[in-house]
């Protein structure tokens, strides 16, 4: 009887825990939403966090305030999330780069991608594209190998930065093709694409908001797509697989995450307004014409592509040996 007692007891602790927790669900938001962007503004992780913010603080009535936390390879936003109390409140706007190529480019990492947060839904992704000056005696990808086989090293191409999610996708380039190319770091996308638009350095990986004007106006060349297949606003330029290289993929990521801990009902609340939000025509018509795809998934997958992709970044920063800290 006594067993009896405990398990009956334990099950109404548990029945009450549930409503309350369904109940802080259906009244959520209660307060204004802090949705910290960890970068600063201007960039595809700002524009696909406003976007984002601006339609659930339409669909809420609650102010949804964008705060863009720039530092740090986007690891001071980042870590302000992991640290936030776990009630939904407090949103990331996550990223390839921050959750995972950081882990293994600083020997400190403050949080842990996979432990720390819970994951939402992916809103977004776009495909590096390999540009080139026009001057560049290569039109295609496989005259580009050709040509860095045949001068090891005499080529060069930019980033917006040492760790950068461009860096990477050219060290994996060169790795999977068996080229030698060098790298020259900027201190940011804008004085990068400068100097591959006046021809100082010849090549550089990018998302295709800030080159599919240049491309369209002549001023660059898009060798390749580095996605699984060829992409919208893209058609005429091929994948890196058609030229069989089939490995060389890496789509940049963008997607909504809170703090671990943050109840399951408020995950699935989150969850179902930003898949809404991001299928919405117009939300899809601004993020295509920047060169982005609305793409979503469940918490789960969400997960999973984290996972994934920190075990493919792992490998490319080891080979690569670039390092931050």
């Amino acid at each position: 009887m006594r067993t009896i007692r405990i398990s009956g007891l334990a099950w109404l602790v548990m029945s009450v825990f549930s409503s309350v927790a369904t109940a802080w669900a259906q009244n959520y938001p209660t307060k204004p939403i802090r949705f910290i962007v960890p970068f600063a503004p201007g960039g595809g992780v700002d524009l696909i966090g406003r976007t984002i913010g601006q339609k659930l603080n339409e669909a809420w009535g609650q102010p949804v305030v964008v705060d863009n936390r720039g530092g740090g390879g986007g690891n001071i936003g980042t870590d302000m999330v992991a640290k936030a109390p776990p009630d939904g409140h407090t949103l990331l706007m996550g990223y390839v780069g921050n959750l995972a190529i950081n882990p293994f480019l600083f020997k400190k990492l403050p949080y842990d991608p996979l432990k720390d947060f819970s994951p939402i839904t992916l809103a977004a992704t776009a495909p590096n594209v390999l540009v080139a000056h026009p001057s560049l005696p290569a039109n295609s990808v496989k005259e580009l190998v050709a040509l860095a086989k045949a001068k090891p090293n005499a080529l060069n191409y930019a980033s917006a930065g040492n760790g950068t999610v461009g860096h990477m996708v050219a060290e994996l380039f060169k790795t999977e093709t068996a080229t030698q190319i060098t790298h020259i770091p900027y201190k940011g996308n804008g004085p990068a694409l400068t100097d591959v638009l006046a021809g100082q350095v010849p090549l550089m990986f990018s998302a295709p908001g800030a080159v599919l004007a240049h491309v369209r106006a002549g001023k660059l060349k898009a060798l390749a797509v580095a996605s699984a297949r060829r992409e919208p606003g893209l058609s005429d330029v091929p994948t890196f697989a058609e030229f069989g290289y089939p490995t060389v993929e890496a789509q940049a990521w963008y997607g909504v995450l809170t703090a671990a801990g943050t109840p399951k009902d408020i995950v699935a609340k989150l969850n179902r307004d930003v898949v809404r939000i991001m299928q919405l025509p117009d939300v899809k018509e601004r993020l295509a014409a920047h060169g982005y795809q609305s793409v979503t998934n469940t918490p789960e997958q969400f997960r999973e592509l984290i996972r994934t992709d920190l075990v493919k970044w792992e490998k490319v920063v080891k080979a690569s040996g670039a390092h931050v800290d």
